[in-house]
């Protein structure tokens, strides 16, 4: 009986011709298992971040090596990401992140186990840790492909609302390194990779609307098209800046305003959860006004709050400019993914590992710039001012080509 439940699902076909609702419109239960999947994977992906400042104390790490410690994890899980967005095309979303969650599960206890004594150590485990990153290129597929277009917003912002993960390392891995040490917290986050890992077995099933593999190079054509490579651009903005953030935050309130560990994280946290929040707040926005307007708007909100923290002289000033500028980046994270599965339909397993792996390389440019800020220039706001520069870019280049999108897409939904 039990399985008979979690095997309910409706015919994409019949959903495109009669509108049953949102939730009855695909299969909610991958939907939980994909956004579980998601939440954890993020959660340990990032939690280098809020171990950071215990990690330098303990391995004496300059400024510039804690900003590339942090990254790491960032670029790692960007590359891998299209490994994994070629490898749900070719074997399927479900057993693709089953294999990925055994490798997150397997490397956090073999550094639990032996332990992490150097900076090579630190970019070693990052490396691991980006298998959980690249689980955005598994998860918002897994959802995906149950959802026809007219809720391809609300679908991949609920999937991909699983970025609030971060919030649980940020809040969490603090106060549990104070109590075990920061090593200790390396094996407890297996404890509920572990339980997550068995819903997932349990709760998602695979499309049967699936494409037809492909031939490898087949899998690379969408770029070939400018508009992948706009959609990487938007992205890596929009997700750079948010998973930057989430992995540089720490170290910026202590370093730039005293703050303990634990006080780091609370910030941390909040600041993060806002931009986890509104993600798929921004794919239904983006489904009701379409994704270029969303994105419009994301851009200049962003830019000004970036700029706004680099001028900011308390505490309270900066955690308002990021609170603003998380609201706006997880927004068009949304935006963004409300776009994608209009153009590339038929290819957004691989467009999903490109555009993510955009997204890392955003993260990983903003995380590791704010460290060699601090080290070069004694202070963290020439990273900030580059960043909000970038986001005016993208903005111009949203211009560029919104007119030619709305007059050659056709999906019936709104762009």
């Amino acid at each position: 009986m039990a399985t008979a439940f979690l095997d309910r699902r409706v015919d994409p076909s019949t959903t495109m011709a009669k509108d049953d609702g949102f939730w009855r419109s695909g299969h909610w239960p991958t939907l939980v298992a994909a956004f579980l999947y998601f939440d954890l994977a993020f959660m340990v992906w990032v939690l280098l971040g809020p171990l950071a400042p215990d990690i330098a104390k303990t391995l004496h790490l300059t400024a510039a090596q804690k900003g590339l410690m942090v990254a790491t994890p960032t670029l790692a899980g960007a590359f891998l990401r299209v490994v994994n967005g070629l490898l749900v095309d070719r074997i399927g979303p479900k057993r693709s992140g089953a294999i990925s969650q055994m490798i997150v599960i397997g490397g956090l206890l073999s550094a639990w186990l032996l332990g992490v004594n150097s900076f090579g150590g630190t970019l070693a485990l990052g490396v691991i840790l980006g298998f959980a990153g690249a689980s955005f290129a598994i998860a918002l597929p897994l959802a995906s492909r149950w959802y026809p277009p007219e809720h391809q917003g609300k679908a991949m912002g609920l999937a991909g609302m699983g970025n609030s993960g971060t919030v649980l390392a940020a809040l969490f891995a603090p106060a549990l390194a104070r109590l075990f040490g920061w090593n200790a917290v390396l094996g407890l986050a297996c404890i509920p990779l572990g339980i997550v890992f068995v819903l997932y077995l349990a709760m998602a099933k695979d499309a049967p609307n699936a494409p037809a593999p492909k031939s490898w190079l087949e899998y690379l054509h969408p770029l070939k098209s400018a508009d992948a490579w706009w959609l990487m651009g938007f992205y890596a903005v929009t997700f750079g800046g948010f998973v930057g953030l989430a992995a540089s935050l720490p170290i910026y309130f202590t370093d730039q305003f005293g703050l303990s560990t634990i006080i780091a994280g609370y910030c941390t946290a909040g600041c993060v959860f806002a931009g986890s929040l509104v993600r798929p707040l921004g794919g239904a926005l983006a489904d009701r006004i379409g994704g270029v307007k969303a994105l419009t708007g994301v851009f200049l909100v962003a830019a000004a709050a970036l700029a706004g923290v680099s001028v900011a002289p308390t505490l309270p000033a900066a955690l308002g400019c990021f609170v603003v500028a998380m609201l706006a980046l997880g927004t068009g994270n949304g935006s963004v993914f409300q776009l994608v599965p209009q153009r590339f339909q038929a290819e957004i397993g691989v467009m999903t590992g490109l555009v993510g792996m955009a997204g890392g390389v955003g993260g990983f440019y903003l995380a590791s710039s704010l460290g060699l800020a601090k080290q070069l220039a004694g202070s963290f706001a020439p990273g900030f001012l580059i960043f909000a520069a970038l986001a005016m870019a993208a903005l111009a280049g949203l211009n560029f080509v919104k007119m030619t999108w709305r007059a050659t897409w056709s999906t019936g939904a709104r762009i």
